[in-house]
């Protein structure tokens, strides 16, 4: 199984990989966890990255798909990956295909975690962890029960900086203009897969395990 996972910030990628990577016994490449071990392992690809990013610059496509390559060569990966973060826009996308397609490895389809966009604002500036016991929670999904729980042992509920709702617009609005195209690029190919990401993590999951099917 070889699929991308698409979808906004918040919408649950990374959540749906880890059990779909648990389940399947195939990695989630992560571009952001790539770069960082491919600069730790010293490979060709990730000094060339180091360089770069030391310059306080991104890594250039070039060198994420070299990095990709690396990775998706190890035999953790033999039986399929999930790419998680990349392709981010129709370029890239297009740069993996032809990657992927000369390594005999197509991708079987891009899986988008479709959302409505209230909701996601509501579970991105919800977001809070409880400062004593280190618990994730949400000001809007969880129950009262469990909010009171963290209040209850002195702790606070505490908001990330970039959690205010601003920024989100922002990030939403880049992932619209930049990431959105990637629909119609992945629908055009007959590759693309959606499901509702609405609702407790485990229902969701149940609509993946049955689109994949």
């Amino acid at each position: 199984m070889r699929i991308v996972l698409l979808g906004a910030p918040g919408s649950g990628k990374g959540t749906q990989a880890k059990k779909l990577m648990a389940d399947r016994n195939i990695p989630q490449v992560s571009t952001g966890d790539m770069l960082r071990q491919a600069i730790a392992n010293g490979t060709r690809f990730g000094l060339q990255a180091k360089a770069v990013i030391d310059a306080g610059n991104l890594a250039p496509d070039e060198v994420v798909l070299g990095i990709i390559r690396e990775r998706i060569g190890e035999p953790d990966a033999e039986n399929g990956f999930i790419l998680d973060g990349f392709p981010r826009t129709t370029q890239q996308a297009l740069d993996l295909e032809e990657l992927l397609d000369e390594l005999g490895t197509p991708l079987d389809t891009a899986v988008l975690l479709d959302i409505d966009f209230d909701i996601l604002m509501k579970r991105l500036t919800g977001r809070r962890t409880c400062s004593e016991t280190g618990k994730l929670l949400n000001v809007y999904f969880s129950s009262q029960e469990e909010l009171d729980a963290c209040t209850e042992a002195g702790g606070e509920l505490v908001q990330r900086e970039d959690d205010n709702e601003e920024t989100i617009r922002h990030r939403l609005d880049v992932y619209h203009e930049r990431t959105e195209p990637l629909i119609d690029f992945y629908r055009s190919r007959n590759k693309l897969t959606t499901i509702n990401a609405e609702g407790p993590i485990d229902e969701v999951y149940e609509r993946l395990i049955a689109a994949l099917q």
